[in-house]
């Protein structure tokens, strides 16, 4: 089960990556897949929003702080899995 955490978590990234790019082509989110990252994208965006608004109106630094913040917790988690949870188990 952790794996599939793992896996999501290491995934994501390039998911957001994505849906940030779809930014530079109009129409792009009003597309099928579009919404589909946005319903998947938006909710991890929103929090880092309400903290950092955009600069200027126009430049969005949240993805940038969710790309850290989704890596630390992915390294958080294998430390607390591997070392403590697991020795447990086996």
């Amino acid at each position: 089960m952790a794996h599939y955490v793992f896996v999501v978590l290491d995934y994501f990234p390039y998911v957001l990556f994505v849906y940030i790019l779809m930014s530079w082509f109009p129409g792009a989110y009003e597309t099928g897949f579009g919404r589909f990252l946005s319903k998947v994208c938006e909710p991890v965006l929103a929090p880092f929003r309400k903290i950092i608004p955009p600069i200027g109106g126009v430049l969005d630094l949240s993805p940038i702080i969710a790309f850290f913040a989704i890596r630390m917790a992915t390294f958080g988690l294998q430390y607390l899995v591997y070392n403590y949870i697991l020795p447990i188990v086996v």
